[in-house]
């Protein structure tokens, strides 16, 4: 691949990576607010602007070697009615759009002819990141929303001392995609996904 294609091969892309990020960001504000806590709208995080949840360096390690991350929306969970309930739901919004978008982007790459082949690379481009996203962040290790989900249903005081710890813990996800672990663990389970949603929507 010379170095034309290659940029031309991360500009088509980023599209699909705006959205599923904005929309992963504004999901995890707006249930957070639905439920009675607006730290997120106080902060500018209500919105699909994409500029409002990239982070630049994150953003162009995704770019660069696959992997990144977003500005995490602030949430304060003692606004919430239901603490731990609210904390699980906030933390799941953002898997389950990304999942929707997915499905969506299924829907049209199979069911509406497109005759422009860069709209249909990002569409595909669509799915892939939407699942990714989706999985990688139900990991149960922080700073992901699945170590969140986790930490919500543990007893009040092993969730205590989960959050206590919880910096300390950042050090097992770099030592899982280091070691290699998103390739060996999860590229099978985002395949699968990826075959049910084609499976279904096909």
């Amino acid at each position: 691949m010379n170095i034309t294609d290659y940029f031309l091969s991360k500009i088509i892309i980023l599209p699909a990576l705006f959205i599923a990020i904005s929309f992963h960001e504004l999901a995890h504000g707006f249930v957070a607010y639905s439920m009675g806590d607006d730290t997120a709208k106080q902060n500018g995080r209500l919105t699909l602007n994409p500029i409002a949840h990239i982070d630049l360096f994150g953003f162009l390690m995704l770019l660069i070697i696959g992997f990144g991350w977003a500005k995490p929306v602030p949430i304060n969970p003692l606004n919430f009615k239901n603490r731990k309930l609210g904390t699980i739901l906030v933390s799941i919004a953002g898997p389950i759009i990304n999942i929707v978008l997915a499905i969506i982007s299924t829907i049209i790459v199979t069911r509406v002819y497109i005759s422009s082949t860069i709209i249909h690379s990002i569409l595909i481009s669509s799915i892939w990141y939407n699942v990714v996203l989706a999985v990688f962040n139900l990991l149960p290790l922080p700073p992901l929303d699945g170590s969140k989900i986790l930490a919500s249903l543990l007893p009040k005081r092993l969730e205590y001392k989960f959050y206590k710890h919880e910096k300390k813990l950042y050090a097992l996800l770099f030592i899982f995609i280091l070691t290699n672990g998103v390739d060996k663990v999860l590229t099978p389970v985002i395949s699968k996904v990826m075959d049910i949603i084609l499976l279904l929507f096909n």
